[in-house]
């Protein structure tokens, strides 16, 4: 399974009969309130091992998969170098 996958297969699980797609606003929609917003951010650190510091909590890193996409990209980059 690929990043956008397993970042889909998680938020999937939040909106249960909705298919949402990777450039599809997720806070836009309607089904994100606080507490998914942390839920979030504690899979993406645990399932791709990076650690999401405060200057990276900009709503604009989480408002697509393919945002939250380039952001674990931009995260595990940095890790490597």
């Amino acid at each position: 399974m690929d990043r956008k996958d397993r970042i889909r297969a998680f938020i999937q699980q939040s909106f249960k009969d909705y298919a949402i797609r990777d450039d599809e606003d997720i806070f836009s929609v309607g089904f994100v309130n606080s507490l998914f917003a942390m839920q979030l951010v504690r899979f993406i650190e645990g399932e791709f091992q990076i650690t999401v510091e405060n200057e990276d909590l900009d709503i604009d890193n989480f408002r697509t998969i393919d945002f939250i996409s380039r952001l674990v990209e931009r995260k595990t980059a940095a890790v490597v170098s």
